[in-house]
């Protein structure tokens, strides 16, 4: 998955969009947050990296499920999960009892997974924005969700808010990707606005950046920033270092799709890069948010 979930070490770079345990996460969460991002990214790497068919890939998506509801029991010991996997679930087991984590929310990502998977096999897209946003409900909006959980905080404005940022953060990935995306059979485009602006599958594959091509990323750009603005408020709920570990993942989104309009929304023929001096840029912004 290119998620492709939800804050970052690099910010908006394949699934590392949330806090991979930084000097701004609390150190008490840090082996929560770890626990949880192993879990994402060895799932992310057997959906995603490799030459395996996709009938194996699901399988071992499969298995890792297995894994993942023995972990949910706390009397599971070590010995009682798969020997593949254990130094993602051994602490992330450790995690969910410490932290009553909601397993439903990781097994969420592993649908996205699944569906990826089957999508890339398929070479299937999605047939409208419905689709594509139930899709990041599940890819992305679980992260957030697991650490709003560690935050203690449960409200449904939050919660609101915090799906807001994710599945901003996961489009963003999407349309930065494009050029590397496409060719691999992924499409993320919803087809129904390729049709209402005349760009065809055909042009997408051959990464053809026609005018049409530009309108549409760019709708799809704006539309994706004005998402991430409903969620920004969510700093300021979010309490000490956490909050502003979020100001940054926010700002380094904002800066991607900044970055995608200078070059014009020509993403099929291009991917932005954040260099130091957009790290100034993001840190500012974030002072100011």
């Amino acid at each position: 998955m290119n998620t492709k979930n939800g804050y970052a070490k690099n910010l908006i770079q394949h699934y590392e969009n949330f806090p991979v345990a930084s000097f701004l996460c609390p150190p008490h969460l840090r082996p929560a947050v770890v626990a949880i991002y192993n879990f994402a990214r060895t799932a992310d790497d057997i959906a995603d990296e490799g030459s395996a068919p996709a009938q194996e890939r699901l399988a071992d998506i499969e298995a890792f499920r297995a894994d993942l509801f023995a972990a949910q029991n706390s009397s599971t010991n070590s010995m009682t999960l798969s020997n593949r996997w254990q130094s993602v679930f051994v602490p992330l087991q450790a995690a969910i009892e410490q932290f009553k984590l909601p397993v439903t929310l990781l097994n969420d990502l592993l649908s996205a997974f699944e569906q990826d998977i089957r999508n890339t096999d398929n070479k299937e897209g999605y047939t409208n924005e419905a689709e594509l946003l139930n899709y990041c409900q599940r890819s992305a909006n679980p992260i957030g969700r697991l650490l709003l959980h560690l935050y203690g905080i449960h409200d449904a404005e939050a919660l609101r808010m915090s799906d807001h940022i994710c599945t901003a953060l996961q489009l963003t990935n999407f349309w930065q990707d494009l050029s590397q995306d496409i060719p691999r059979g992924r499409f993320y485009l919803p087809l129904d606005a390729c049709t209402e602006f005349g760009v065809s599958k055909t042009d997408l594959i051959n990464l053809k950046q026609t005018q049409n091509a530009t309108n549409l990323i760019a709708a799809q750009a704006m539309k994706t920033l004005a998402t991430m603005q409903k969620g920004m408020k969510l700093v300021h709920i979010i309490p000490g270092r956490a909050g502003w570990e979020l100001r940054f993942v926010i700002q380094g989104g904002i800066r991607i799709l900044d970055k995608i309009q200078k070059l014009n929304f020509a993403m099929l023929e291009n991917r932005p890069k954040l260099n130091k001096l957009d790290f100034v840029v993001i840190a500012w912004r974030a002072l100011w948010m």
